[in-house]
């Protein structure tokens, strides 16, 4: 039972992508796999479409699947309340990231990006698709077939 478990385990964590908080980090790991890069601006403490996208569209097994496979994923959070604060480093580069590339401070907004930085394409706000839908976009833009 223990292995069944750990097996189960093992093949969840797999499909679950990480999402990171440094993107430096995540540029290095993009040009080394040549993936791209989803950047994601939530409030997840206090946005409601940034939750329901979490939610809706990131939790969903297509896109973890999918991305697991093609694509870095960042994410740069502002949450509001106290209990969830980032430490000062992790919220200086979060500004330095919405600076760059969420100047509007749109919530939530979702940057696809080449390995090296550059925007690709962006969804303000939650995009009214299914998961489904929005890994089919990905796919397009990014030329992958199923």
């Amino acid at each position: 039972m223990k292995q069944c478990l750990s097996a189960f385990l093992g093949i969840f964590l797999f499909l679950s992508p990480e999402w990171l908080l440094d993107f430096d980090k995540a540029k290095q790991t993009a040009q080394t796999q040549h993936k791209y890069i989803l950047l994601n601006f939530s409030g997840s403490d206090w946005c409601g479409p940034c939750i329901r996208m979490k939610q809706e569209i990131f939790d969903a097994e297509i896109f973890k699947q999918f991305t697991n496979e093609h694509i870095v994923l960042v994410n740069a959070d502002f949450p509001r309340a106290k209990k969830h604060a980032l430490s000062p480093e992790q919220q200086k580069k979060n500004d330095q990231l919405a600076d760059q590339y969420n100047q509007q401070g749109v919530f939530p907004l979702t940057v696809l990006l080449t390995a090296e930085g550059k925007v690709v394409k962006s969804w303000e706000g939650l995009p009214p698709v299914s998961a489904d839908e929005f890994v089919k976009e990905l796919q397009s833009i990014i030329n992958v077939r199923n």
